[in-house]
């Protein structure tokens, strides 16, 4: 049987591959193999591992934003239709408040419905309208001087009109008009500042805004192609 004959690396001569021996060519072959796979390895597999889980990171993150938004989404559906109820309850609310040509009456109503009452009405000037988004209040300036009960049928009388009638108080005072104090007889000054409210006809709505400039534009450029 033939031995075969070790190698020693000393013998190899490396600027002279092609003269190794035919055992040696293989080794060097595999291990140069080896060394390339291992740098490919580190320099593209490794560097695509990290790219990749930033991917699927950002992944994760946009799975998270598409279902919040997909459930977003459902529930329009159900907002709009409650909005819509809303507002068809606030116009009904609204239609129960006196027009622009009811409030003449209105305020002649209430101030016939507190000198009904009892009371004397020492003052009961009407202000200018101020127009709201869908309302316009009217102040009135009133001094009105009566007792405990005639108050109370007043307030009584003004819920009983035939018309939804608001009325807010700013800066009232109540006091005693003599100097016995409040009593359940005694005579009481009611002075201040009252707001009414009617709801704006349609007419009288601000209109709605105008489109942009370049939303007109670009409609134009558009038919024109």
């Amino acid at each position: 049987m033939s031995q075969k004959k070790k190698i020693k690396l000393s013998e190899l001569d490396f600027n002279n591959i092609g003269g190794w021996p035919q055992q040696a060519k293989v080794v060097f072959c595999v291990l140069l193999a080896a060394l390339i796979m291992l740098v490919a390895w580190f320099v593209l597999i490794s560097g695509k591992r990290d790219e990749l889980q930033q991917l699927e990171s950002r992944e994760s993150s946009l799975r998270a934003t598409f279902e919040e938004e997909q459930g977003r989404a459902a529930n329009l559906e159900p907002l709009r239709q409650q909005l819509a109820q809303m507002e068809q309850v606030l116009q009904q609310m609204l239609r129960q408040l006196p027009s622009k040509t009811e409030m003449p009456d209105l305020i002649v109503d209430i101030s016939q419905t507190a000198l009904s009452s009892g009371l004397s009405n020492e003052l009961f000037k009407p202000g200018n309208e101020t127009p709201r988004e869908f309302y316009a209040e009217k102040p009135i300036a009133l001094r009105m001087v009566g007792n405990y009960h005639q108050f109370g049928a007043f307030v009584s009388g003004v819920a009983s009109l035939p018309r939804v009638v608001i009325l807010t108080m700013h800066d009232i005072s109540l006091k005693p008009k003599d100097r016995g104090g409040i009593t359940r007889n005694g005579a009481l000054e009611l002075s201040g500042t009252v707001k009414t409210y009617r709801y704006l006809d349609e007419s009288e709505m601000p209109p709605a805004p105008a489109p942009k400039k370049g939303a007109k534009k670009k409609s134009k450029s558009k038919g024109g192609a």
